[in-house]
């Protein structure tokens, strides 16, 4: 009975002793996990993973954009522009009658409901906000007309620039303009959607070539939300970084002062899949007027000449890297000769995710 209790009191020890041990473990190893996270953060405050990749891009406006004014035949046959000189391109239409306007759709109902013969529209103008009145034209489907074009979002494909550590994003080095009056569209919110290549339309000297992609725009291809447009690309928070970052490694962020003409490469993906294509920086420039044109760039490389003709529609964005670090992005291409274009320096893109 003595040995029993004896040996009964060994085992009981040796266990005790076990998991004391693995308990120290566990908290060891918890210390040192902590310390590698604060060791990364602090390493990755200079430093960026860098994109390629490309995505759709949908973009919603607050309120509705004014595109132009136009002529209305009236029920009664006669032909009136009742907008003229009250509201212009590049105005947001915010309310209607004092009710609030977040889409098209939202000013044809409210014109549909219409019970009086005058229009109060809340514009928003440059940084102000004005009223204008006006009188809207019973056509002959017994419908009121405004005689105003108006756009309320946009849509494409561009590249993903870089990510940082807290899933911010920046794409496209240059921000999103109406195509019709070509001004920088205001947004409310937007997405960004995974899309994969369906085709490459090289370019070619006085017609630039474009990169075709699937897109799917439902939530089950969301990858992020958009919440910039800028002068310096579209800038958002990404939530699936997986599906774009994976097995990417960080890169040191190269400051605009370190930037020098000669061999650089641009990250892009115009073969299913991200590569890094061989260029020549020709030309910096720190004073330009335009903060997306301060890098004057050339493809170098015959494989990717050979595939695109240079740079083309869809690869604004792509990451410029020199030397191992970040440079910059590329942002436009010369019409005229599309092996060689513009990019945007990487901190004025960071200046918009801190």
């Amino acid at each position: 009975m003595r040995k029993y209790w004896y040996r009964r009191f060994l085992l009981v020890l040796l266990v005790l002793s076990v998991l004391g041990y693995a308990g120290y473990e566990i908290t060891k190893r918890q210390e040192q996990g902590r310390k590698k996270e604060v060791s990364a953060d602090t390493v990755s405050s200079d430093t960026v993973i860098p994109g390629g990749m490309p995505v759709g891009i949908y973009l919603e406006t607050e309120g509705v954009m004014v595109l132009g004014t136009e002529k209305i035949t009236g029920a009664d046959g006669k032909i009136t522009e009742p907008a003229r000189h009250l509201v212009k391109a590049g105005d947001y239409i915010v309310e209607c009658n004092g009710k609030k306007i977040a889409d098209k759709k939202r000013l044809q109902d409210t014109l549909k409901k219409l019970d009086a013969e005058e229009v109060v529209l809340k514009l928003r103008r440059d940084s102000g906000y004005l009223d204008v009145k006006i009188k809207p034209v019973r056509n002959k489907k017994n419908q009121y007309m405004l005689g105003i074009w108006v756009r309320d979002n946009a849509q494409g494909l561009g590249t993903v620039t870089f990510l940082n550590t807290d899933s911010r994003f920046g794409a496209l080095g240059h921000g999103i303009h109406d195509t019709d009056t070509n001004t920088l569209m205001e947004i409310k919110d937007g997405r960004v959607y995974e899309t994969s290549i369906r085709s490459i339309q090289k370019g070619a000297g006085g017609e630039p070539g474009g990169i075709e992609g699937i897109i799917v725009y439902n939530r089950y291809n969301v990858l992020g939300t958009i919440d910039k447009n800028t002068d310096c690309g579209i800038f958002g928070t990404l939530e699936r970084t997986d599906n774009l970052f994976r097995n990417t490694e960080p890169v040191g962020i190269m400051a605009t002062d370190e930037i020098k003409k000669g061999d650089a490469v641009i990250r892009c993906c115009v073969e299913g899949k991200v590569k890094e294509y061989k260029i020549r920086i020709t030309k910096t420039d720190k004073h330009t007027k335009e903060e997306n044109k301060g890098l004057e760039i050339k493809v170098t490389d015959p494989e990717l000449l050979e595939i695109t003709g240079g740079i083309i529609q869809g690869m604004s964005g792509a990451p410029i890297l020199q030397n191992g670090k970040i440079a910059g992005a590329v942002t436009h291409v010369f019409v005229n000769d599309p092996a060689r274009g513009y990019g945007i320096f990487i901190e004025n893109m960071l200046k918009h995710v801190e």
